[in-house]
């Protein structure tokens, strides 16, 4: 089983314009990039439970609903009297979002060090990642989190850079190389490096990562495929699917999910069992990752994949 940290929210779509100008037409949607993943891997036929903080409000109610109907486990959920936080989303013409979100005080940032569980042996990782990093009370209770458990379990993060919520970028560069210190895979966007490291090279971020505890770094570049970088074995490149795309919500927690069920399935979802992995091994962890996160790409929203509908 995974535990995936982290928010849980509401996005809103902006739909289309009502009849009058004082009227604004929203799609509501359950999601959250740790939600997502949560949610995804259950979806590829992977066990999942996600630690987060849960409003008791209508739409906290709303994402319970969802999470036990997906079979998402429930057991790490945090109660909370505080509100649900909500992200606005309004997509381009290239079917890229944009967010502005609605949290600060919300139940999703509530985790304190009191909330953090005993973990037993079917927890065989943590996925860490987006904003939760870098709020508080929970950035450094995810922090305490990894610190504890890195080096016993697999520990993946992606950050999924959201710089509405949390707009120091100094901020976010530090907890993030904290962080890569501690993790086995780290799964990162270009775009999420142009913004942590502008006028550096993506290699030179990732070469120091991989200086230390971390195995495998997985570089997303949209349309322009996927290339993951091995301490063993070099870089591998995949090129993108060619699909017609609806919008890319959910794209990246796809890939990450994705991810994580192939190490599953393989029995290498450990720190030594990705340490192990062959060139062919990593081509084929990449290669289902970009073909579930097409999926995705294929429909609008984050509606991820089932295991049967990944074709390779």
């Amino acid at each position: 089983m995974y535990l995936v940290c982290g928010e849980a929210l509401f996005d809103f779509f902006t739909g289309a314009a009502g009849a009058r100008s004082s009227e604004l037409d929203y799609k509501a949607i359950a999601g959250g990039s740790p939600f997502n993943v949560a949610v995804g891997l259950r979806r590829l036929g992977v066990d999942s439970a996600l630690f987060g903080g849960l409003s008791s409000d209508f739409l906290g109610a709303r994402l319970r609903q969802v999470l036990e109907e997906e079979g998402v486990l429930s057991e790490f959920l945090i109660a909370s009297d505080a509100p649900t936080t909500m992200a606005m989303v309004a997509v381009d013409g290239n079917g890229q979002p944009h967010y502005s979100f609605r949290g600060e005080g919300c139940a999703d940032r509530s985790l304190r060090s009191e909330h953090l569980p005993v973990l037993g042996d079917d927890v065989r990782g943590l996925h860490v990642g987006s904003f939760s990093l870098v709020v508080q009370p929970i950035g450094d209770t995810l922090l305490e989190l990894v610190r504890r458990e890195s080096g016993k379990r697999l520990i993946s993060l992606d950050p999924n850079v959201r710089l509405n919520p949390q707009p120091d970028a100094e901020l976010w560069r530090s907890r993030v190389e904290e962080l890569a210190q501690l993790a086995d895979l780290i799964k990162v966007s270009d775009e999420d490096l142009h913004l942590l490291y502008p006028g550096i090279a993506p290699e030179t971020v990732i070469e120091r990562w991989l200086s230390g505890r971390c195995q495998l770094v997985l570089m997303t570049r949209g349309a322009g495929g996927a290339t993951a970088f091995s301490r063993q074995h070099g870089t591998l490149f995949v090129a993108a699917r060619t699909i017609q795309v609806k919008d890319t919500v959910g794209a990246g927690d796809t890939f990450q999910a994705a991810l994580l069920a192939w190490l599953t399935r393989a029995e290498l979802d450990s720190p030594e069992g990705v340490a192990s992995l062959s060139r062919q091994q990593i081509e084929s962890l990449l290669t289902y990752a970009v073909a579930a996160a097409a999926v995705t790409c294929s429909r609008t929203g984050p509606d991820l994949p089932y295991h049967h509908e990944v074709v390779l």
